[in-house]
């Protein structure tokens, strides 16, 4: 079924198996980024929409929203900067670090309700979602650990070279700040060239990570979704 540019946001029907997705300069500039809604969450309208920029968060209210916003928020994992009490935390060797190790437990705690944010984007259909991707390889987590308890950690998709960031928590000081350099590390070690950080915030800022355009950030996506990482990316694990 085309889709119909006459109207903004571009709804798209749930029986849609084109997988279109509007150019993204179509987004809204209020609110920053809304170009499309409807559609469903399978794995190949996820893969698709990531592949050209574009993301999913709404709330359990609402439809599917599909989101590009601009500026886009970037980090390399080789541009990763960690601050000095960071660095003495890592020496201290106080968490114990995985991947792929807990990815449902990962995401229900980032969907968990938090003091400042009483409502969460990740409903149930978006656990289920990210769960199939996690099962065909394409979505990842990152832990932390203590005492064998999960208390830090973070979850994405990855396509080609790119690592599309979606949430972390922490229930632990520090936690989800391990699981982020940590995860950088990885990636970087495995030729990821790019992580993506959908918008601004400070606790990303501080790590380095910052703002470039929606055109400068599509025309990455274009080349970089279409190399590989190296072969042993997401087979061993980091102790």
């Amino acid at each position: 079924m085309p889709l119909d540019l006459s109207m903004l946001p571009i709804y798209i029907h749930p029986d849609d198996t084109s997988m279109e997705f509007p150019n993204v300069e179509l987004a809204l500039s209020e609110p920053n980024g809304l170009l499309a809604i409807g559609g469903d969450l399978s794995p190949q309208r996820l893969v698709s929409a990531y592949g050209k920029g574009i993301f999913p968060w709404f709330n359990d209210d609402q439809p599917i929203l599909w989101w590009s916003p601009n500026p886009r928020m970037i980090i390399t994992p080789q541009n990763v900067r960690i601050s000095r009490s960071l660095k003495k935390t890592l020496r201290k060797n106080i968490f114990q670090f995985s991947f792929d190790r807990a990815f449902n437990q990962v995401v229900y705690a980032c969907a968990q309700p938090r003091p400042k944010q009483p409502e969460t984007w990740i409903t149930q259909e978006m656990m289920q979602a990210y769960g199939i991707l996690h099962q065909q390889g394409i979505a990842h987590s990152f832990e932390t650990w203590s005492d064998g308890k999960l208390v830090g950690g973070l979850y994405g998709v990855t396509i080609g070279k790119v690592f599309f960031g979606e949430s972390m928590f922490s229930t632990v000081t520090d936690a989800s700040k391990v699981a982020f350099a940590l995860s950088a590390e990885c990636l970087k070690n495995w030729g990821y060239e790019l992580i993506d950080c959908q918008v601004a915030t400070e606790h990303l800022a501080s790590f380095g990570a910052k703002n470039i355009s929606r055109i400068e950030f599509c025309q990455r996506l274009n080349k970089l979704t279409q190399q590989q990482p190296t072969p042993d990316a997401w087979v061993s694990h980091v102790n």
